[in-house]
C-alpha cells in the first residue's frame, strides 16, 4: 500500500507492486517507477461520495485499490495480474480479466472487521478460471448471477465454461463465424438492470483485424437484445454505460465522453479528455474515466492527435472525474513514469478504503481464513 498526500504531492509505485515509503523524498521517477499525483479534492470527493475505486493497467500488469486511508491520505493498493483489463465490481467480489485468466476476489473480512488497521475490504483471489488468451475486455455479472465478459479475439459475448475455454451467448450480426482473428476489435458492454444492452467495436470489419484500417470513422454501438446498430458514426468506442434512457460511451478516436439517444442514434458531446479513453465507471452523476498515452503511433489518423494540438496539450495517463452535467473535470488522478496506458476503472460504492492480496506475493501463501464450525 502506498499514500497520497491530499494536496498535488507525489508518491513513487514500482512496476514489482513493492511501493517505497510514505513520505520519502521524490526525486522523479527511477527506472521501473511511476509517480502518483492527485487533485487536492480528490481525497474529499472521494469520501463524499462514498465510494473507493478499481482500475488497471494492461501495459504492465497490475490492479491498483485506491481509497481514503484513515490517516488522512489517498490509499493505492497495486498487486500484479498479468495483462489486468477488464474490472467490475459487486459487493465483496471483484472480477478481474487478465492475460488468460478471468479471476474472481473475495473480500475475507467479516461484518466489523478491519484489516491492517486501516482497511474495510480485503480482497483475495479464490478462483482463477483459465480461457486462454482470448483477449477479455469489459467483464460484468447478469441477474442470474452469470459472469459475462467481452471476448475481443474471438468477437464475441461470453459466459465461463466448466470444460471449455468459454461458451458464447452472442455475437454481432455482421459477424459469419467465431475466429480468432479480432475482427471488428468488440470491446465495451453495457449491463443495466441485470441485463447485456449495449456493445461497442470500432467498425464492421468481418475479417481478421480489419478494424485497424477503420480506427478514425465507423465505430459501432449495438443493441444487444435487437441486433440494432444504434450508430455508426464513433471513432474507436469504448465502454458503454447506460444511465436512465440514455446512453453514455467514449468516443475514444475523438477524446469524448458522449451521450446518446438509443433511439434515434444521435449523440451529444459531453467532455474533451487529453488522453487515449478506454474505461469508464458512471457514479453519482460522474463519470470516472482512463486515460492512456499513445502506443507506437496509436493516435495516427485519429482526431484525437489534432484535437490534442488544438488544446495546446500533452496526452495524460491517468483517471478523470467529470461531472455529466456541467462536463467539467472536477478532480483527477495523474501516473507518469513506467505506467503510460490503463484499461478499465470500477466504481466500489459504500467502500472507504479496499486493499488486495497478490496471487504471486508470499502474503497469499500465509492468508487463511475459514468459517466456524456449525
Amino acid at each position: 500500500m502506498t499514500d497520497t498526500p491530499e494536496s498535488a504531492a507525489e508518491t513513487t509505485t514500482r512496476s514489482t507492486g513493492m511501493p517505497s515509503a510514505p513520505g520519502a523524498e521524490q526525486a522523479g521517477p527511477a527506472p521501473g517507477a511511476t509517480n502518483i499525483q492527485v487533485s487536492r479534492g480528490f481525497n474529499a470527493w472521494l469520501r463524499s461520495h462514498h465510494t473507493s475505486l478499481a482500475f488497471t493497467s494492461y501495459q504492465t500488469g497490475q490492479l491498483f485499490l485506491v481509497g481514503a486511508h484513515p490517516n488522512g491520505t489517498v490509499s493505492f493498493n497495486q498487486q500484479n495480474f498479468s495483462r489486468a483489463m477488464g474490472v467490475c465490481w459487486k459487493p465483496g467480489r471483484l472480477y478481474l480479466g487478465s492475460l488468460f485468466q478471468l479471476w474472481r476476489l473475495e473480500n475475507m473480512l467479516r461484518p466489523g472487521e478491519i484489516g491492517n488497521q486501516a482497511f474495510d475490504q480485503v480482497l483475495i483471489p479464490r478462483n482463477a478460471q483459465t480461457t486462454g488468451d482470448i483477449d477479455i475486455h469489459e467483464v460484468g455479472v447478469d441477474k442470474d448471477g452469470r459472469v459475462i465478459f467481452v471476448n475481443t479475439k474471438y468477437s464475441c459475448l461470453c459466459t465461463l465454461d466448466l470444460t471449455h475455454s468459454f461458451k458464447p451467448i452472442w455475437k454481432p450480426p455482421f459477424i459469419s463465424k467465431l475466429a480468432p482473428e479480432d475482427r471488428c476489435h468488440m470491446n465495451g458492454m453495457a449491463i443495466h438492470e441485470g441485463e447485456v444492452r449495449y456493445v461497442t467495436a470500432v467498425s464492421r470489419s468481418d475479417v481478421l483485424s480489419g478494424w485497424r484500417e477503420r480506427r478514425h470513422e465507423g465505430g459501432v454501438l449495438i443493441d444487444v437484445q435487437t441486433s440494432r446498430i444504434v450508430t455508426d458514426e464513433l471513432s474507436m468506442p469504448h465502454s458503454p454505460r447506460v444511465v436512465g434512457d440514455q446512453v453514455y460511451a467514449l468516443d475514444s478516436g475523438r477524446g469524448r465522453i458522449i451521450r446518446v439517444d438509443p433511439a434515434t442514434g444521435q449523440k451529444t458531446d459531453i467532455a474533451f479528455c487529453p488522453g487515449f479513453l478506454r474505461g469508464m465507471a458512471i457514479h453519482d452523476g460522474h463519470a470516472i474515466v482512463t486515460v492512456s498515452k499513445p502506443r507506437d503511433g496509436t493516435f495516427k489518423g485519429l482526431l484525437l492527435d489534432g484535437e490534442i494540438k488544438a488544446h495546446d496539450a500533452e496526452p495524460w495517463c491517468g483517471m478523470l472525474i467529470v461531472s455529466l452535467s456541467t462536463g467539467d473535470i472536477v478532480e483527477w488522478v495523474r501516473l507518469e513514469g513506467h505506467i503510460t496506458e490503463l484499461f478499465d476503472v470500477a466504481a466500489m460504492p459504500g467502500v472507504v478504503c479496499p486493499m488486495s492480496v497478490g496471487p504471486a506475493t508470499p502474503e497469499i501463501q500465509s492468508t487463511i481464513t475459514f468459517d466456524t464450525l456449525p
